[in-house]
């Protein structure tokens, strides 16, 4: 009992003195553009729960997850074939930290070019901006296999299949599991960006027209929605990182 108040306290302690100093703030404020998180609270359900979870909640979250999914797919692909290939990781290592250090929202013009108005470009972009940490994180991880693994997965010939299945991609994936958690915040973050360009539904769309409206509590409303999403799918991925990490945590348990 006394852990769990401990975790509570030190979980939720921060965030209410947060609010508690946001309300007294705001309700001694003058300005329109910072309500308080009572005038908030009151719209939300309203604003969201209302037509809204399957009108722009849904669609946001599948943009989200096909993006995130070909980010990981492509990611993970490309990124161990470059790390088992050096001639292969010296040709396009220079391209890779090119394209990273673009920051994707300005590529989002030209992808609309390319691939239109619709949710394909909007899933372009999240992808885009997913698979940079994915793939830098798997060649890393994917070059730091220890030698001693691979010569004796060599030494039982094991075939390409069974050596990637059973030794490279196991060693490689705390370390493909740290990009992807990267890449979830990024997806995030350009799915807010997409939909703000010609797009007629999702959670950036409604941002953007709540601050145009100068529906500001609205507005409000949908950012904090965004961060309750974000922690939500941070959780997940957290349950999904333990449940494929356990083997790497017991690992490093037992060496210390």
């Amino acid at each position: 009992m006394k852990r769990l108040g401990a975790w509570a306290f030190f979980t939720f302690a921060v965030p209410v003195v947060l609010i508690i100093a946001w309300t007294i703030a705001s309700e001694t404020s003058d300005t329109i553009y910072f309500p308080s998180p009572i005038a908030i609270l009151a719209v939300f359900p309203d604003t969201w729960f209302s037509g809204a979870i399957s009108g722009d909640i849904f669609p946001s979250l599948s943009r989200l997850a096909a993006g995130f999914g070909l980010a990981l797919i492509a990611g993970v692909g490309v990124g161990t074939l470059v790390g088992m290939l050096k001639p292969l990781r010296l040709l396009l290592e220079p391209i890779f930290e090119l394209f990273r250090a673009v920051p994707p929202p300005v590529l989002v013009p030209i992808i609309m070019l390319v691939a239109g108005i619709g949710d394909g470009m909007k899933i372009a972009v999240i992808a885009f901006g997913c698979v940079w940490p994915i793939l830098i994180n798997t060649v890393a991880g994917v070059r730091g296999i220890d030698e001693v693994q691979l010569d004796t997965a060599a030494s039982y010939r094991f075939s390409g299949r069974l050596r990637f299945v059973s030794v490279i991609l196991p060693a490689a994936t705390p370390q493909i599991v740290a990009g992807a958690r990267q890449s979830l915040a990024i997806g995030i973050i350009m799915m807010v960006i997409s939909e703000m360009f010609a797009a007629t539904n999702g959670l950036g769309f409604n941002i953007i027209q709540f601050q145009r409206l100068f529906l500001i509590p609205e507005m409000w409303s949908g950012i904090i929605l965004l961060g309750l999403l974000g922690v939500g799918l941070n959780a997940v991925f957290k349950i999904i990182e333990n449940r494929l990490l356990t083997w790497h945590v017991g690992l490093h348990a037992a060496e210390k």
